[in-house]
């Protein structure tokens, strides 16, 4: 009778170790204990991510009562949906987020097709003052946009155009108050976060071989032809990405929304968000005649207003994935 195939594997694995002078048997047991410690610590990992999201879900279902249950401590006794329907009240959810989702969308495409330019332009051309440009790039990446938010406010607040408003309507004009001013910034390649998306595109380009454009000049297409048919095709991947890092943080953005729209309190979700616990007190203290609401009633309709303001950047997330993926296999870093 033939023995099992792990005993002969067993008995082969002794005898190359043997063979070895017992370094099989050590190199083993290091793959293994660092397996061990490396699953060990992504699982940590992914608990600190994981585990504020999931208390904010089972505080958003709990009635109040429950939060001062000891008892409890993660699955909720008494279930209720009264949370999110008071929240989104608060929010003026259908308002807010119809505003956020366009002005979002609007604000990503423009800086995602005017990175696209400013990177392909870094990656493949050479032009004067070329890596004083980029040098500049890369300070807009590291100056936060803090530093100039008076220079922001000053120039769309008095906004002209070498003094062609002032000659046509006798003075600036106020942009304050109206998306024009996100939306100048992002289609000149000047918004939020607009540095990195140049340096990740211009990182992609510069990892396509050069072949491929030099075959579409041979046939006869021209540098834009080369550029729409050619490369854009194959930067699908990191052009969704950046895409996406616009939308988001355009979405959850609340300094330039209230740097440029400090009378729009109750158009966008990041502004009603920032204010929900001050929505709250007044609608307890009209409705109820509470002046103040308990400190754990308040966080749980915060936590509900994040659930809430982040679902849709989840689901976007769950759906374009790959695309995150192939973008961070195939961009370079390369000099």
């Amino acid at each position: 009778m033939s023995r099992p195939a792990t005993a002969r594997r067993a008995e082969g694995f002794l005898a190359r170790n043997r063979k070895s002078g017992g370094q099989l048997l050590r190199q083993s047991l290091r793959r293994r204990v660092a397996s061990l410690l490396r699953a060990l610590m992504l699982f940590g990992l992914c608990f600190l991510i994981l585990q504020p999201i999931l208390d904010k879900i089972s505080v958003s279902f709990m009635m109040e009562k429950d939060l001062y249950d000891t008892t409890i401590i993660v699955i909720p006794r008494n279930l209720t949906l009264e949370n999110y329907q008071l929240t989104a009240q608060l929010l003026n959810l259908n308002t807010s987020m119809r505003n956020t989702a366009l002005i979002a969308l609007v604000s990503a495409l423009l800086q995602i097709i005017a990175c696209t330019l400013a990177g392909y332009g870094f990656a493949r051309f050479d032009f004067p003052l070329k890596r004083l440009w980029f040098v500049c790039v890369i300070l807009v990446i590291i100056i936060p946009p803090q530093t100039i938010s008076s220079s922001l406010y000053l120039h769309f607040r008095y906004f002209d155009v070498l003094g062609i408003f002032t000659r046509l309507t006798g003075g600036p004009i106020n942009l304050k108050g109206s998306p024009l001013p996100h939306l100048a910034l992002s289609a000149t390649a000047m918004g939020l976060k607009n540095g990195l998306y140049i340096f990740m595109i211009r990182q992609y380009f510069r990892s396509v071989p050069q072949s491929l454009e030099e075959a579409a000049y041979v046939d006869g297409a021209s540098t834009f032809g080369t550029f729409v048919k050619v490369m854009l095709p194959q930067a699908v991947p990191i052009l969704v990405s950046c895409f996406l890092f616009a939308f988001v943080w355009q979405w959850t953005d609340v300094f330039y929304t209230r740097l440029f729209l400090p009378t729009a309190n109750t158009m966008y979700l990041s502004i009603r968000l920032s204010g929900l616990a001050e929505s709250l007190r007044t609608y307890v203290s009209t409705r109820l005649g509470i002046t103040s609401p308990p400190v754990g009633y308040i966080m749980q309709i915060i936590s509900t207003g994040v659930l809430i303001v982040i679902a849709p950047l989840l689901a976007i997330y769950l759906f374009a994935q790959r695309y995150f993926i192939e973008s961070i296999s195939s961009t370079g870093l390369k000099d």
